[in-house]
């Protein structure tokens, strides 16, 4: 297992948020954790001098006034860690070369893919043939209706069609080298994970896959290795002492290093 870290942006500055309560319609809505005038550069250097490779740059909001103030600064943290970060947020094929050539290691692609409550499956080809598979992370973020964990999009207010299941797990490995899945009903919460999810994600995922959503202490970082029998990396946020939680980042890197040292990775 290893620890993923993130820099979720919001209004051009790095945040913490809780993603569920994201709204177009109502931008005063969010509900904030945490907020930094520390710039993504600060972070994105942290990460690098701690060898943190995967970790990922989120562009969250989609209004035009503050688009162009998170790709500033989304650029500002990539370019500081060349090749350490995926990039989501917006993402499209006419976008995608930009930051790859710019200095991320992988995109991350949702809505593109997803509208109308549907797969658009010529869009995800589209995507992989741009980006190329191997750099290209599909975030399949999720929300449980009925019992059952559906994908959601459209800062995870819509749910679609597509069902999380081993078969459609095994449809999207052709296109992507990594899955990131958000347990987005307890994401930013700090109020424990969706151990379900993580297991099933252990169970199912045929490629690499990162679980995100619910992480306040060690223990949940030692459930989700324990319950994702080590094949299910993790991303903690609103925890992290470096943005206002508890959880020393520092423990958390040692418990990434001791994991991986172990596992001769």
């Amino acid at each position: 297992m290893r620890f993923r870290p993130c820099i979720d942006i919001h209004d051009g500055k790095v945040k913490q948020i809780v993603g569920s309560s994201l709204s177009d319609l109502d931008p005063g809505s969010v509900a904030t954790n945490f907020s930094t005038d520390l710039s993504p550069a600060h972070f994105a250097a942290m990460y690098r001098d701690d060898a943190l490779f995967g970790g990922h740059v989120i562009m969250l909001g989609g209004r035009d006034e503050v688009r162009e103030a998170n790709e500033r600064a989304a650029l500002e943290a990539v370019t500081a860690f060349p090749g350490g970060f995926h990039v989501g947020g917006g993402i499209t094929p006419a976008n995608t070369r930009f930051w790859l050539d710019h200095g991320a290691g992988a995109v991350i692609v949702t809505s593109y893919v997803f509208s109308d409550g549907t797969i658009h499956t010529r869009k995800l080809q589209k995507m992989s043939a741009v980006a190329g598979r191997e750099s290209l992370v599909l975030d399949l973020s999720c929300r449980k209706k009925e019992g059952r964990y559906h994908v959601v999009t459209d800062r995870w207010q819509k749910f679609t069609e597509t069902l999380l299941s081993p078969a459609t797990l095994l449809f999207f490995a052709d296109f992507c080298s990594e899955f990131l899945v958000h347990a987005a009903d307890v994401e930013g919460k700090c109020s424990g994970i969706d151990p379900e999810l993580v297991e099933f994600l252990a169970g199912a995922s045929p490629i690499p896959v990162t679980y995100a959503g619910g992480v306040r202490n060690m223990d949940d970082l030692l459930r989700i290795d324990r319950l994702g029998a080590g094949k299910v990396d993790a991303t903690v946020g609103s925890a992290l002492d470096i943005f206002g939680g508890s959880l020393p980042y520092k423990q958390v890197v040692a418990f990434h290093r001791e994991r991986n040292r172990r596992h001769g990775a």
